[in-house]
């Protein structure tokens, strides 16, 4: 995650920081990093009082599916809706750092660790971008300004074509953490699991006849993050009752033939139609809708149009 994420020594308070912009004190360094790339659009404005107006974070420019990391080694306290948007709160000592609008992708009480993904960005946060992550850092009662854990307070700022291939190489390099890798077709696996159901002939589990399955079934948690398997657009996004929530994405050309790769039975897909996707980005979660005996994604690829066992594409 080195490529993604910029790593720096800050320092952590103790304790009785003040609400205003202070910086955070020198109790102990700890290493962090930004929970994801872009421009600083709004920054901190901390209210005179608690309860008065003011701006109790930073706000960071990112696109919806962005994968957004813990800022700190910590523990999950809370995660779920606030009011009408999903927030994480992760505990790291006296400090608190806030996420939202992120979709959780860890439960509460669960240990991370800097640098690891902990939800999914949606859109929501009023913005300028597409979608922006509204990050927090408190000490019991009082805000502090969260680029002041970041070297000289500043989030590095690079081209769009470089975080791009930044976001590939990053979400590459997570998911091999998890176990996987690029097979010689190009491909990750687009979802941490075991494959249930092969591709081929077999007796339907729904309907009880026998009929073409036209994909693999990778058995996995509903709200596991579905990955997009190779960079490439969205050209389909819609709902059925046999495949529930379906993504397809056109991949061009790769390995010197045309690849498409299709999603299904989601809970959810945080991207649409038209948008670009990087190898590895997270474009949904795992869900059950649709035609399906239980939470699994219903995986699915065409090799110059043809349909294709997809286990013979992915490592």
């Amino acid at each position: 995650m080195k490529t993604l994420l910029i790593c720096v020594l800050a320092c952590v308070a103790a304790c009785g920081l003040s609400m205003a912009s202070t910086p955070v004190a020198q109790a102990q360094s700890v290493h962090a990093v930004a929970p994801v790339l872009g421009d600083v659009v709004r920054g901190f404005d901390p209210p005179d009082q608690q309860w008065s107006a003011g701006h109790r974070g930073v706000d960071i420019a990112s696109v919806p599916g962005q994968v957004v990391v813990a800022a700190m080694d910590g523990v999950v306290s809370f995660a779920g809706m606030v009011v009408d948007r999903p927030v994480i709160s992760v505990t790291h000592g006296d400090l608190t750092t806030t996420y939202e609008p992120v979709e959780p992708t860890v439960a509460r009480g669960q240990a991370v660790k800097a640098g690891q993904p902990i939800g999914v960005l949606i859109a929501g946060h009023s913005c300028p971008a597409q979608a922006c992550l509204h990050w927090g850092l408190k000490s019991g009662d009082s805000y502090l300004d969260p680029l002041s854990l970041l070297g000289g307070g500043k989030i590095r700022l690079i081209t769009a074509d470089q975080m791009a291939a930044v976001r590939a190489d990053a979400a590459r390099m997570a998911h091999m953490t998890r176990g996987g890798q690029v097979s010689a077709a190009g491909l990750i696996t687009p979802v941490v699991g075991v494959v249930s159901d092969g591709y081929g002939m077999r007796l339907h589990p729904i309907e009880g006849v026998w009929k073409f399955h036209d994909g693999i079934d990778i058995a996995a948690a509903c709200g596991s993050p579905i990955l997009a398997a190779a960079s490439g657009t969205v050209v389909e996004s819609t709902f059925s009752g046999g495949y529930g929530y379906r993504l397809v994405i056109d991949h061009g050309i790769l390995q010197g033939h045309a690849l498409t790769t299709a999603y299904n039975h989601a809970q959810r897909y945080v991207v649409a139609v038209g948008d670009q996707v990087s190898q590895g980005q997270v474009v949904g979660t795992v869900g059950s809708t649709g035609e399906s005996t239980g939470c699994h994604l219903h995986f699915q690829t065409w090799i110059d149009s043809a349909s294709t066992d997809p286990q013979a594409l992915l490592p």
